[in-house]
């Protein structure tokens, strides 16, 4: 039996009506979801306040209500508690409800612009490897050891995410992996949650669209650094000119990584191919199958994670030789007559340099660079035009077509990417707005040995368009295309 006087420890309360020993069954924000012995918990939202639906909560037999404000009148039998702020009391009471899942794991976050999904993918799979139970929870997909559970978000609701974090601790899982986004850090959607360790890969223009300042996109990052306990170890990127900024304020013990300067870890980057990695990491060299020098940063900030976990660093190194990167993260797809594919998710400025810059270095020859990107709607539009002339200016053929619409038009979102493209770059910049005709345009144009880019969608398996999700994979598109079926 689970009091609400049990969920409500470590809550910020202002005042509470009614009788805080009730039991309590369930934690819901949806009013929907409310059946007898449920605590309602009354959030602001964008679109909808909580606070309205309090009412229907009660009458669906509601036990509790956790709110900002009291309403009007207060049905007896039914306990009120009053809080500064439902989504950070939500936080604690959905831990506290669960039995407190992350205090009882080794859970380590991941935040940055680019990287987390590989990070954690790779962290996942390198505690795996050296014979942990362990979860994760990605962008890609939520696992408990190879236990597959779709993700909706990168980070989960509070509810939700104490609930799978209680499903690890009850699989035996030691370990937990997961991103840390800047909306769930300004959502408070980790609030209550108790890490052993953060790690920070970089920060690049993205998210404006919520966040409305670089600034404040950057804060809601540091924020997580600043919760970090005195127990738990703060990992950076020091060849990041913010890096510093994470570290400023978090009671956490300090660690950095680095290829170019002095660091808690450092690496060398020897060689970089369409084959693999070859670096130096603290003075051992070891081949890794990822590709592209920012795989090199993530493979650095994992090592680092490991060994601050307490691993031994010879086989850390061992392990990670011989992982893969996470699906749709520089995912290759070679065809018959040898033109090479690759679909990346880069959707941010920063991100498709990286992923251009790294192919630039790696092709030889008279190979072409053929790069098929999108932009996504309802999203942060400043970025478009920027794609766009990224694009251009690293390939030697570009093709702007749909990514994830959403509730735009396609042929608009095109247009504001088209701000980018200069009048040099106007000739090989192609309009093809249909996706799938868009792959199928860059398949016919690539010669033998000629490399195609898809950016921007990576492991989606679904274009949303006007609120529908249809069936689309860029990598089973890509592989049937390139190969002529």
């Amino acid at each position: 039996m689970i009091l609400l006087k049990d969920i409500l420890y470590k809550v910020s309360l202002q005042s509470v009506s009614g009788d805080t020993g009730v039991e309590i069954t369930q934690i819901a924000f949806d009013s929907r979801a409310v059946k007898p012995g449920t605590l309602f918990v009354a959030l602001r939202g964008t679109q909808v306040d909580g606070h309205q639906f309090i009412g229907k909560a009660v009458e669906l037999g509601a036990a509790a209500v956790l709110c900002e404000a009291m309403p009007d009148s207060l049905r007896e039998g039914v306990a009120y508690a009053q809080v500064p702020d439902s989504a950070v009391a939500m936080g604690w009471a959905a831990s506290n409800f669960h039995g407190n899942p992350s205090a009882r794991l080794q859970l380590v976050g991941v935040t940055g612009t680019n990287g987390k999904t590989t990070s954690v993918t790779l962290l996942h799979q390198l505690f795996r490897r050296l014979g942990y139970h362990a979860g994760l929870l990605s962008t890609v997909q939520n696992q408990i050891d190879e236990t597959v559970i779709p993700a909706t978000h990168t980070t989960p609701d509070a509810v939700s995410l104490n609930a799978l974090l209680a499903q690890m601790v009850k699989g035996g899982c030691t370990h937990c992996f997961m991103e840390v986004s800047s909306h769930a850090v300004a959502q408070h959607r980790i609030a209550g949650l108790t890490f052993a360790g953060g790690v920070f890969t970089n920060i690049t223009h993205d998210h404006l669209d919520f966040h409305r300042t670089f600034d404040n996109y950057l804060q809601a990052k540091k924020q997580f650094f600043d919760g970090l306990p005195a127990t738990a170890f703060a990992l950076v990127n020091a060849d990041d000119k913010r890096g510093g900024v994470m570290m400023q304020n978090t009671a956490a013990r300090k660690n950095t990584f680095s290829l170019q300067t002095l660091a808690t870890f450092k690496a060398r980057l020897l060689a970089d191919s369409l084959h693999g990695l070859h670096a130096e990491v603290e003075g051992r060299e070891v081949w890794f199958k990822l590709i592209g020098r920012f795989n090199a940063y993530n493979l650095l900030g994992v090592y680092g994670a490991a060994v601050l976990l307490g691993e031994e660093p010879e086989e850390v190194l061992t392990q990670l030789s011989g992982l893969n990167a996470a699906p749709g993260r520089f995912e290759q797809v070679v065809s018959s007559r040898e033109v090479v594919g690759i679909v990346d998710y880069a959707h941010t400025p920063d991100a498709l340099e990286n992923v251009l810059s790294t192919i630039g270095k790696l092709r030889e020859g008279n190979q072409q660079i053929i790069t098929v990107v999108g932009c996504g709607g309802n999203r942060d539009g400043a970025k478009r035009p920027l794609m766009a002339e990224i694009a251009c200016k690293m390939s030697d053929m570009v093709i702007l077509t749909s990514d994830n619409p959403r509730d735009e038009d396609p042929l608009a979102i095109i247009e504001q990417m088209q701000k980018g493209v200069s009048a040099t770059h106007a000739k090989k910049t192609l309009i093809v707005p249909d996706r799938r005709e868009a792959i199928r345009r860059a398949c016919a144009l690539a010669k033998p040995k000629d490399i195609i880019l898809l950016a921007g969608k990576g492991h989606e398996t679904y274009q949303e368009i006007k609120g529908v999700k249809y069936d689309f994979d860029d990598r089973k598109i890509l592989q049937s295309m390139i190969n002529g079926e």
